[in-house]
């Protein structure tokens, strides 16, 4: 399927804490802090670009110098950012993180951009950007309306989207945009709240009947949980009479910065199904692109394409250009 690989969602500007001892989360603590770029749509974005996966972003930033340099950043990484709409202000978000010493996230304050321009821009040209698209990457907690208008625009050409929660916000008001999904992604808090119940405190067994019994439930061909350091489960419908689910270890990694993780699985994972590879073989894509990520002191690891050609265990794998 010829087109951009397209995805909507949101970019942010991240202010992370570093900090150089252990962290007190009552008290000072001496470290380092930096910018970067950050935000869902934008971060799978890159990731994509930089794995050499023709792409364009569909999301917001402000007409400042600072938004002018996340498309410079984007361009620089291969991704097409024309549908990118310009906002006076907050048309991109904040993102406050403080890191404990072992990179991994202790606290963080959010605040979401205004999505106004991002709808309207949608609202005027989203037909042809969908037709323009081989696939659909969906941040499902925009809003409920440019949720719903991407989904069933996508159904209405026949472009798969997978999908990846931001805070479950809407699709916890609209569960059915998941019946729409060529697979979704989510991690095993965002799986409990959509259950109801535990997850991650489950067997393995027990974590594989029911990651397809709630596949079953949400109406979801293909679902996929992530669960931290313990790795992944998955859940693949289209394969045999009944489905295949199945457990995605985590490799070692030296950990840098666990942020940007998840979107890095999304990202691999989805780049691997894009490329013709059955869910069981694009987790490891998926787990592969987040190690990567996890050893970067940034939201994205700037290598991928070289790290990919160069893996013994990608290289193993039949991808498709």
């Amino acid at each position: 399927m010829s087109g951009y690989a397209t995805v909507i969602g949101t970019v942010f500007i991240d202010c992370k804490g570093f900090p150089f001892q252990t962290y007190i989360p009552t008290g000072r603590n001496l470290g380092r802090i930096q910018f970067v770029h950050g935000g869902v749509g934008r971060n799978i974005a890159e990731n994509l670009g930089l794995m050499g996966v023709p792409t364009q972003l569909v999301s917001s930033v402000d007409n400042t110098g600072l938004g002018m340099e996340v498309l410079q950043r984007l361009n620089s990484s291969g991704v097409r950012t024309e549908e990118m709409a310009r906002a006076d202000q907050e048309g991109m978000g904040m993102w406050m993180a403080i890191l404990n010493e072992r990179g991994d996230l202790a606290g963080s304050i959010s605040q979401m951009p205004n999505l106004t321009a991002m709808a309207e821009h949608f609202a005027q040209h989203g037909d042809a950007i969908v037709r323009s698209s081989s696939h659909i990457l969906l941040e499902l907690d925009l809003n409920a309306e440019l949720s719903t208008a991407v989904v069933e625009l996508a159904a209405k050409l026949g472009k798969p989207v997978y999908g990846i929660p931001g805070n479950l916000d809407v699709i916890l008001q609209k569960p059915q945009l998941l019946t729409q999904l060529a697979c979704f992604i989510c991690n095993h808090v965002e799986a409990e709240r959509l259950l109801g119940r535990s997850f991650i405190e489950l067997s393995e067994s027990e974590q594989l009947t029911t990651i397809r019994e709630l596949a079953r439930k949400l109406g979801l061909p293909q679902l996929v949980v992530t669960l931290g350091e313990e790795g992944s489960v998955y859940y693949d419908g289209t394969v045999g009479a009944d489905g295949e689910a199945g457990v995605q270890s985590v490799y070692p990694v030296a950990v840098e910065d666990s942020s940007g993780a998840g979107d890095a699985y999304f990202s691999g994972t989805v780049m691997g199904l894009m490329r013709g590879l059955p869910l069981r073989q694009a987790v490891v894509c998926g787990t592969k692109v987040a190690g990567w990520t996890i050893e970067s002191p940034e939201n994205n690891c700037k290598t991928l394409r070289d790290k990919l050609s160069g893996d013994a265990v990608i290289a193993a794998l039949p991808l498709t250009v």
